[in-house]
């Protein structure tokens, strides 16, 4: 079981996060085995974002703030994408056609994928 991380989770009035005997309740953070937001760290996007409000400065100084431009150029442009003509005109994959192929984002050139 993990909890949430949201810094403001236990402020939130919601009934799953009431804890305690009859008479002497109190908000707890969440507890569940998986949450959908922040990577599976957030129960909800309200505790992501407060999360982020939070700690979001701190985490991209620690792993690197971009200070330059990044560019995209022939060399890095390459990505892997469906293969518009993997199935015929009746929908039937096409003998020895990749499901995927490499498109160069830049110049559209599109070359197979090389396994290694």
């Amino acid at each position: 079981m993990k909890f949430c991380q949201g810094p403001r989770c236990h402020t939130y009035d919601t009934q799953d996060r009431k804890r305690g005997p009859k008479g002497n309740k109190t908000n707890q953070t969440r507890r569940r085995s998986q949450f959908y937001y922040l990577s599976g760290n957030a129960c909800s996007l309200q505790c992501a974002n407060d999360w982020f409000d939070t700690y979001g400065e701190r985490a991209v100084d620690y792993f690197g703030r971009v200070t330059q431009p990044i560019q995209l150029t022939e060399d890095n442009a390459w990505r892997q994408v469906w293969n518009h003509n993997y199935y015929d005109d009746n929908y039937n994959p096409r003998p020895n056609a990749p499901r995927y192929i490499e498109r160069n984002m830049i110049t559209g050139e599109e070359r197979n994928i090389v396994d290694n």
